[in-house]
Order: C-alpha cells, then sequence, then structure tokens
C-alpha cells in the first residue's frame, strides 16, 4: 500500500454452467445508476479531502497510477526529504545490481527514498515510469519493453504466483536487461510481502527517518517563493510541539507539522494534540453501555441515512448481539424482535442523540438534491469522516468476538436485504476497516459477498472502490480485483472483479482494468455479458476525459487486429458492437455521438470499430447504432465535420461492392420513422460520400433519392 507524499489475454474458460443471468437485480442497471450518480450525490456535502482527486482523474499520489512521473513531480515528494539510516548503503546496492526492493511499513517513506535513489543515479530532471504493482516480472522484458537510461519504480508490489524456478529465470532475465540498458527498477513492499517475492536477494529494510532532525531539517529550510517565514515560536508552546512531534511516525505527518506551524504556532499544535482523536478515545474510555455502543457501532456502518432508516437497522443490530448472547448461554435463538411486555419503558431515544456522543455525532436535517425543504429528514452523522474513521478504529482495536460476530452478521444481512443507499453505506465502511483489519475483511465479508447474490456483489465491489479512495489501499484493491477475475476462481467473483474495474479501480489501474475485462469478455456467458456491461460503463463514465476514450478505442482496436481463432474474433465483435450502441449515462443519446460531437479526434478510432462490425455478421446492429448515432446529431451544425472524418476513416477498408452493400443496408435502416427526417438523411449523405473512393456526381443519389 503506497505510503503518503514526503512533502505533502486470459486464460479462458471452459464452457461454464448455468449460463442463466441472476434474476434478484439488474447489476448493469444499479451499477450504472449508481456510478452515475456519484459525482453528484455519494460524496455530496460530507468530503473533507482537500488535497484527494475523486472520479477519472489522476491519482493525487505521483507514481501511484502506472505512467510517466514528471520531474516536477519527483520534486515536490522530494521538497522536504531527509536521508534516513541506510541510505547510501541501499543506494549502492541499487546502482550495482539494477534492481533494489524497499520493504518497510506503510507510511515509512518508501516511496520517496525509491524517488531519490533512481534521482540521485539518473540525475536531476529526468522523470520515471512508474509500473502497476501487479506486473509480472516477466511481462518487463516482453516484447522489448525496457528503455535505456530510465528509473522504473513499482510501489507496493504484491509479489508473483508463479512457481519458484519460473521467477528466478525471470528475474535473472530482467537484471540482465536493466543492466544492457543502464536502466534501473526500485520496488517497494510490505514486509508481510517479502515471503512472496522472487527477488529475496534484493530486499533490504526500510525505516523512517527520526522525526527530530526531519522535523528541524524542514525547519532549516528557506521558505518556499510566497510563503510566510518560519515564525517565532512561544517558549511555552516549543517543549510541547517537540514532545507531539516526537511521536509522529510517518514523514509525511512530520512535514504537515513543520508547513501548519509556518501558518500558526497554535493551530499547529492543536492540529498535533489531534482533539478529533482524544474525544473519540475519552469517550470510548468511558465504556459506554450496549445501548449506547450498538447504535455508535451501526453508525459507523450506516451514516447519513434517514433516521426512521437508520432506526431499524439499529434494532436488526441489537437483535443479532441478543441472539449471540443468547446461543452462548445455550439458549434458543430470537426469530426476530421479541415481542415487547405489556406497558413497555419506551424511552426517548432520538432526545439522546443530543448527549450521547457530543463531538461525535449529531442529528441534522438534510433534504435530497432537487428536494423541497418541507421534505427534509432528520439524519445522525458522524462530525467529520475523520471521526467515523477513529470510530470504526477504536471498535476494533477495543472490542472483540463478542461484538465483531454479530456486527459481520448483521452486515452479511444488510448486503443481501437491504437497498442501494444502504449498501453503498455499509461498502464505505467496510472500507475504513479494511485500513485496521485487511485480513478480516477480505476472509469475513469481500470472499463472502463475492461469490454471493447480485447485491452481495455488488457490494463487494463498491468496497473495492472506496477502497482506492486511500492510496495505501488501492493497491489491494486491484490485487483483490485480479484474483477474483483469475481462470478457477468462479464465476460470481470473476462477475464482481467486472463490476469493480467499471469503478474506481478502473480508474487508477486503467490499462490492468481495461485488460483484464477484454478477458473476461472470453469466458462463459455471464462473466462475458458481465465484462461487456463494464467495458461500456468503463467508457461511459470517461464523458468528461476525452484521452481515457481515446486510449479505449487504441486498447480495442488492437486487440481486435490480433485475434487468432475465430471465437475471439466472434468475442472480440460483439464487445465491439456493444460498445458502438452504447448510450450516455445521464442523457437519453448514444454515447458515440457525444464523443464525436465533442473530440473530432475520436471520430478515426470510431471509424474503425465501425468498419470492422459493419463487415461482418454483425452488419444490421452496426448499422443500427450508426443510424442512431447520426440522427442524434442532426440539429448540430458542427457534426458535419465530425460525420465526414467518420466516413473518411473507413473509406480504406471498403471497395466499390461493399460500399454499394453498404448503401443499401444504410438506405434500408433509414426508412425507419426515427430516421426518415431530412437532418438524419443529410448526415447520412455526408457520411456515404466520404466513405466512397470516387464520390458520385449527384449526392443525392447515394440514398436511392
Amino acid at each position: 500500500m503506497a505510503e503518503p507524499e514526503y512533502g505533502a489475454p486470459h486464460e479462458r474458460d471452459a464452457p461454464e454452467e448455468g449460463h442463466g443471468t441472476d434474476r434478484a437485480a439488474s447489476p448493469d442497471s444499479e451499477l450504472g445508476a449508481a456510478l452515475g450518480q456519484r459525482v453528484y450525490n455519494t460524496f455530496y456535502g460530507r468530503v473533507d479531502a482537500g488535497d484527494a482527486v475523486f472520479g477519472f482523474g489522476a491519482a493525487a499520489a505521483p507514481g501511484l497510477a502506472p505512467g510517466f512521473v514528471e520531474p516536477a513531480e519527483i520534486d515536490r515528494v522530494l521538497r522536504d526529504y531527509l536521508h534516513p539510516d541506510g541510505y547510501d548503503e541501499a543506494a549502492g546496492r541499487l546502482q550495482d545490481d539494477h534492481i533494489l526492493v524497499l520493504v518497510g511499513e506503510d507510511g515509512s517513506g518508501r516511496r520517496a527514498g525509491a524517488f531519490a535513489m533512481l534521482r540521485d543515479l539518473l540525475g536531476r530532471g529526468t522523470g520515471l515510469q512508474s509500473l502497476s504493482p501487479a506486473n509480472s516480472l516477466a511481462d518487463l522484458t516482453e516484447r522489448d519493453g525496457l528503455k535505456a537510461e530510465v528509473g522504473y519504480v513499482i510501489l507496493d508490489y504484491v509479489g508473483e504466483t508463479h512457481p519458484d524456478a519460473v521467477q528466478e529465470f525471470a528475474v535473472k532475465k530482467l537484471q540482465g536487461a536493466l543492466r544492457n540498458k543502464g536502466s534501473y527498477l526500485v520496488l517497494t513492499a510490505a514486509p508481510a510481502a517479502q515471503r512472496r517475492l522472487a527477488l529475496r536477494a534484493f530486499c533490504v529494510p526500510w525505516h523512517p527517518p527520526d522525526p527530530l532532525p526531519l522535523f528541524d531539517h524542514c525547519l532549516a529550510r528557506p521558505p518556499e517563493k510566497g510563503a510566510a517565514p518560519r515564525p517565532d515560536v512561544p517558549p511555552e508552546l516549543a517543549a510541547e510541539l517537540r514532545e507531539r512531534v516526537g511521536e509522529l511516525r510517518r514523514p509525511g505527518d512530520v512535514v504537515k507539522a513543520v508547513r501548519g506551524l509556518r501558518e500558526s504556532p497554535t493551530a499547529a499544535l492543536l492540529a498535533l494534540r489531534d482533539g478529533a482523536k482524544q474525544t473519540v478515545r475519552d469517550w470510548f474510555g468511558t465504556r459506554p453501555p450496549a445501548d449506547d455502543l450498538l447504535p455508535m457501532a451501526a453508525l459507523a456502518f450506516a451514516e447519513g441515512l434517514p433516521e426512521r432508516t437508520f432506526e431499524e437497522l439499529s434494532v436488526l443490530l441489537g437483535v443479532h448481539v441478543r441472539n449471540w448472547d443468547r446461543s452462548a448461554d445455550g439458549a434458543p435463538p430470537d426469530e426476530g424482535v421479541p415481542v415487547p411486555q405489556p406497558y413497555p419503558d419506551i424511552e426517548q431515544s432520538r432526545a439522546r442523540w443530543s448527549s450521547r456522543a457530543v463531538g461525535i455525532a449529531e442529528p441534522v436535517r438534510r433534504t435530497e438534491q432537487g428536494t423541497d425543504h418541507c421534505r427534509s429528514e432528520r439524519m445522525i452523522v458522524f462530525a467529520s469522516p475523520r471521526v467515523r474513521d477513529l470510530v470504526i478504529g477504536e471498535l476494533h482495536s477495543l472490542y472483540g468476538y463478542g461484538l465483531w460476530y454479530p456486527l459481520r452478521q448483521w452486515l452479511h444481512q444488510l448486503s443481501v436485504e437491504s437497498g442501494p443507499d444502504v449498501r453503498a453505506e455499509v461498502a464505505r465502511g467496510v472500507a475504513l476497516l479494511a485500513k485496521y483489519a485487511l485480513p478480516e475483511v477480505e476472509e469475513n465479508l469481500l470472499r463472502p459477498w463475492a461469490d454471493g447474490t447480485t447485491s452481495q456483489r455488488l457490494t463487494a465491489a463498491f468496497v473495492l472502490q472506496f477502497m482506492c479512495a486511500d492510496e495505501r489501499l488501492a493497491p489491494q484493491a486491484l490485487s483483490t480485483a485480479l484474483g477474483w477475475s483469475q481462470w478457477g476462481a468462479g464465476q460470481s467473483r470473476a462477475i464482481t472483479a467486472a463490476m469493480a474495474f467499471a469503478g474506481e479501480v478502473g480508474s487508477v489501474y486503467r490499462f490492468k482494468a481495461v485488460d483484464c475485462l477484454w478477458g473476461l469478455t472470453g469466458r462463459g456467458q455471464r462473466v462475458a455479458v458481465a465484462a461487456r456491461r463494464s467495458l461500456v460503463l468503463f467508457l461511459a463514465t470517461a464523458e468528461r476525459e476525452p484521452e481515457r476514450a481515446l486510449f479505449f478505442f487504441r486498447y480495442v482496436r488492437t486487440q481486435l487486429a490480433h485475434v487468432r481463432t475465430r471465437k475471439e474474433r466472434s468475442d472480440a465483435l460483439e464487445t465491439v458492437v456493444q460498445v458502438l450502441a452504447a448510450e450516455r449515462l445521464n442523457a437519453v443519446e448514444p454515447l458515440a455521438a457525444f464523443l464525436l460531437r465533442t473530440d473530432v479526434r475520436t471520430a478515426p478510432q470510431l471509424g474503425s470499430l465501425w468498419i470492422s462490425a459493419l463487415l461482418s455478421v454483425r452488419r444490421g446492429r452496426a448499422v443500427a447504432a450508426l443510424c442512431r448515432t447520426l440522427a442524434a446529431l442532426q440539429d448540430d451544425p458542427a457534426a458535419t465535420r465530425s460525420v465526414r472524418a467518420l466516413g473518411e476513416s473507413m473509406r480504406s477498408a471498403l471497395d466499390h461492392r461493399q460500399w454499394e452493400a453498404l448503401r443499401g443496408a444504410v438506405s434500408s435502416a433509414l426508412r425507419h420513422p426515427d430516421f426518415a427526417i431530412p437532418g438524419t438523411q443529410r448526415l447520412a449523405r455526408v457520411l456515404l460520400d466520404s466513405m466512397r473512393r470516387h464520390a458520385p456526381a449527384d449526392a443525392v443519389s447515394v440514398l436511392g433519392g
């Protein structure tokens, strides 16, 4: 898992049984709707992540997402860097061996150390190439992929699954290639991953610098241009300030403290005292009774829901706890909510939120977006997202099986029976829990859900998405999804992986996501259908990012050009047709029309895919998708240019006989009432004229008119 910045074609399955789809819900419609709403609603009003990048954009941390890391980004990461003990020895081993693995805990500055060593060897002004943590070592030497005098880095390497002999051969081959090219490779890994590494001979332990020397180093550095000068710290604050800094374990936290100090010594000290953490610890230190503890535990996984919904969930958690207690005592469990006794003692439970957890949780009234205030509802929310994180951490560190067993049973029930809003909050809470207990989350929640019903698979996919909001958990989310997609893991897990790759996992690890989804399209029917839906969603959610759409089209074109068997071509063409017929997420319009209207560079890419489909047995569906696209563009005066570019990109693949056949198919389709309108007819003539190698004398005759 990546630490904070220092300065701030798959093996194909045999035909699978049970090709019918689940009927409990529609995964594509629900996941698509959720992805479409995420931008507007999911984090609405309660996100405190000023330095984060959400959605399908660049990762906030340089090097986390595979790609080129600019020299300026490296300089930013290393702005306050201080060499820890053992740096020179490690750098010397890298210079001699050309491969080095930095093994240390999360947050120990492994990434900054990797960047610093590579910059020292290759010189300032040289960028680095970040590779996926799931890359196979053998892949790095395939197709002469290594370049001369380049620094490569793999953050949070997850190890190999190949036999040891295969791995050792791959490592020796890789080392020889790096020596010949004069290039270097640095990997970072957690101590637990060291057992899986084929690179044990290249591992060195990595520890962060001591916090106080780093603190003094950052303070002594001249302030940046335009930044406030170093302030005078009153003596009464200086001693406590250094005491608090000495307790910090992450270099990034020390640097953050120095930056806060330059702005306000008092505010910096208050931040170091961490009032929210102390408030949460103090509350749990009072050993809250079950009447307070269980609602707080329920809130950790069901925040921001209408109070009436939250109360039902909280009572349900109480039932699970009571059943656990009764089973532990040998008594038969309750079948449901116990029948109340006559004249029960009904407490004013809603009023208790004003005093139950002051500074931690509170009731608020909120309205959904687009709803008038009269329809607002009271909700129970945490004081901040950080407080929710702290509460889950305290629950995990203080309470054992007596709480977590019924809590897990409760989460399982919600993942099956609850609606999308509840399951989204459950997924968010489980993603936070993964920071403290990733093995437990994987074994007790994610794996059963990935093998479960449609709603459970959706919940598991959302957990992986929310894990990607934390740069330290993102590689684990990728590794989990890749494991589920492997042959032999089962249909249900493969479908869950496909769902996950359509979201944030695909946002950070684009190539891995598309490559895995493409491989899944060659599996059994259920898996292939889910993979194609996710490929369409992957493209549809890139409406605001043309470069991502271009990457997607180039990848599909490359795969289509390298198919080897009839089945592979059939699978590829089915995927292409579904992509061409895709609709936008938040508008009734073909996605191809939107892309052609907003970025003419997509025209040659779309044209290449369309001509492949038009010259296949799927021509009818491709023609229908083409006509719908033209109809959506008919009222746009600037669409002529894009349509002409689309036709010109298909011209070289058509001879006269094929063009005549295509003209007849388009003419027939345009007789449909939805397309028999002047604007669509005009664009069809422009398209067919552009596709013909020798334009006809009478353009109107192209459509037989």
